[in-house]
């Protein structure tokens, strides 16, 4: 995963994966470059002042001789065979040469860091996370809707951990994980990046990318993946309402057009668009709730139930009204909406 990571893994901690911008031939390149510098630099240094120098062997320094001290002094601390005498050449190699020595380490352990051990410790991570990602929330893209959807799920008492925020930009990403989440940076279009969220287990998705193209492309991905998993899409063109529903979206929400409801009802009365946002959202003294029928209430009428109440049926995803005949008589397999009591105070 860019599943970018406290805030992350999904049983302590949250992560996140960021994709460089220089390639890595560049990389690598730049970092020998800089060692072969600094030994350049050391070397000609050692060979202006090789007067400081005695070599055990033959007493005579040779620019071989500077060459090999160079380098044996930069990547290990010598070998005694050639050795500074003078007491400008111990200074020099103590303030100068030392520090040096140090930074070439510090480049060959963080290039071994990126190439090889940050790389497994990531895939370690990812892994553990994957095996916990279980009845989770996939959320792809991080907007205006992404992130108020995530809101919402978090007041409604959601455990940040079940969700997998999918966006590709990193400052959305940093803001998802403030808030608990497990973050992936990458392209929810593609199959890998769907499937290192662990998509089959996932009990739903809310897709928001943007563009209703894509979104509606993202859906395809998923339901590809996950026949089963309900799956929520944002589209802003009425016109693409109808391609996300045969792209597998199981429910398609239009903010422009539910902005359209709310102004339409507020003409009817002041308090009509209020009590419409406050039935979606947590905050407010009424909230929307949809269950299964439960065992003792089949056979009773929709009125009769005692969580809220009953403004609908959905029996084979057929709606039924209250004011309906069949909602006289609850029947097994029945998924009841009703307005439920909130927790919150009146919406001013």
């Amino acid at each position: 995963m860019n599943v970018k990571p406290r805030a992350a893994s999904p049983s302590t901690e949250g992560f996140l994966r960021r994709r460089s911008s220089m390639p890595m031939w560049v990389d690598i390149s730049w970092r020998v470059g800089l060692v072969f510098g600094l030994i350049t630099l050391v070397l000609g240094l050692h060979w202006i002042g090789r007067d400081g120098l005695k070599d055990n062997l033959d007493d005579h320094i040779s620019f071989i001789d500077v060459l090999y001290f160079t380098t044996v002094t930069v990547t290990t601390v010598g070998y005694g065979d050639i050795v500074p005498v003078t007491p400008e050449a111990r200074l020099f190699e103590a303030l100068f040469v030392t520090p040096i020595r140090l930074f070439v380490w510090l480049i060959f352990l963080g290039t071994a860091y990126n190439l090889f051990l940050r790389n497994i410790l990531y895939r370690w991570r990812m892994a553990r996370i994957q095996a916990d990602l279980h009845n989770h929330i996939v959320v792809t893209g991080f907007g205006t809707s992404g992130q108020e959807a995530v809101r919402e799920l978090l007041a409604r008492g959601t455990n940040p951990r079940e969700i997998v925020v999918i966006d590709g930009s990193d400052k959305a990403l940093e803001l998802a994980e403030s808030k608990g989440c497990n973050v992936l940076c990458g392209d929810s279009t593609r199959d890998s990046v769907l499937k290192d969220v662990a998509i089959h287990r996932a009990r739903s998705m809310i897709v928001s990318a943007g563009r209703d193209d894509t979104s509606i492309l993202i859906t395809l991905t998923a339901r590809h993946l996950a026949p089963n998993i309900p799956i929520s899409i944002v589209v802003r063109n009425e016109d693409n309402e109808l391609p996300a529903r045969q792209a597998g979206a199981t429910t398609v929400i239009n903010p422009v057009s539910f902005a359209g409801l709310l102004m339409a009802g507020s003409t009817s009365g002041k308090h009509i668009a209020d009590y419409m946002a406050d039935l979606a959202a947590s905050g407010g003294r009424v909230r929307l709730n949809e269950r299964p029928v439960l065992p003792e209430e089949i056979g009773k009428p929709l009125s009769a139930v005692t969580t809220g109440l009953g403004v609908r049926i959905y029996r084979d995803d057929r709606p039924i009204g209250f004011w309906e005949p069949e909602a006289k008589s609850l029947q097994s397999g029945d998924l009841i909406i009703e307005i439920a009591e909130g927790d919150g105070q009146d919406r001013a």
